[in-house]
């Protein structure tokens, strides 16, 4: 191959890389014992990103066409993809920067818009004003809570959350959305959607602490009744995933004002010191 054909072709190969919207970044690898800089591009995490924003997009489009359980179904899919995405990266060690920022802008997508766009048009139009209202505070409230966790990332603990986090809250909108739309659609079911949106918002922004279960080793051993309550739980889950989504989304969203309510009434025994005989 001459020089201006290798030329032409290194050219070409630059000119697909810049085509690409993926991560390039610099790795370091060794060779000979010394350290390199190398250029890659990691796809697999940010197909996963991919495909929970393909969730979430396709769950607008379902709910324009007023099919809410295909819209509730792919906000689902979105949260289970958005949970893989982050994990690949880290177990095959591509966790960057790019991969954090896409799967923020993903998450406002699939966890702030598409639930409050699907919710709004369900139950929240016919309210005009009050309705766009109360579905702009959830997806106000998502911004601000996906800001906030970007800024604490690695300051706080990881065990728990502050405030409720993006995916919960949009499967406790959209499986409300869900079981709702079964039956006809009242006055009082659009006033009760619009008061139960924008508290779900103000939990996300809360400091209030939920658990992230961030801390249970997945390598570990299981016992025999956690697997077997597990798997009840998704047998249960398909003989009426609307209400058993519902319920699940509904108790975790109110754990954490429970739990600050236990706090206050209960507050942590203090070691008491004894008294030393005169």
């Amino acid at each position: 191959m001459s020089g201006s054909e290798e030329q032409d072709n290194s050219e070409f190969k630059q000119k697909v890389k810049d085509a690409i919207p993926v991560d390039e970044h610099e790795e370091e690898v060794s060779e000979n014992g010394e350290k390199v800089r190398r250029r890659g591009v990691y796809l697999l995490p940010n197909l996963f990103t991919t495909g929970a924003l393909f969730g979430g997009f396709f769950a607008i489009v379902s709910a324009m066409n007023d099919n809410f359980a295909n819209a509730a179904m792919a906000i689902f899919a979105a949260q289970i993809l958005d949970g893989f995405d982050g994990r690949v990266a880290r177990m095959t060690n591509t966790t960057s920067a790019f991969g954090t920022e896409y799967d923020s802008l993903s998450d406002m997508a699939s966890f702030g818009l598409a639930p409050a766009i699907v919710m709004f048009s369900w139950a929240l139009e016919p309210l005009g004003k009050y309705g766009w209202a109360a579905a702009f505070v959830f997806v106000t409230c998502a911004a601000l809570r996906l800001a906030r966790f970007n800024t604490f990332v690695g300051k706080v603990d990881s065990r728990y959350f502050t405030g409720l986090a993006s995916p919960p809250a949009a499967t406790l909108l959209a499986s409300g959305v869900w079981l709702g739309s079964r039956y006809e659609l009242t006055t009082e079911i659009s006033i009760f959607a619009a008061l139960v949106t924008t508290f779900v918002g103000v939990l996300m922004v809360s400091n209030l602490r939920y658990q992230s279960f961030k801390g249970l080793d997945a390598n570990r051993r299981v016992p025999f009744v956690a697997m077997f309550i597990t798997l009840m739980v998704f047998i249960v889950v398909t003989i009426n995933p609307p209400m058993v989504l519902f319920t699940m989304a509904f108790v975790y969203a109110i754990s954490g004002p429970l739990a600050w309510v236990w706090r206050q009434l209960v507050p942590k025994k203090q070691d008491e010191i004894p008294e030393e005989n005169a």
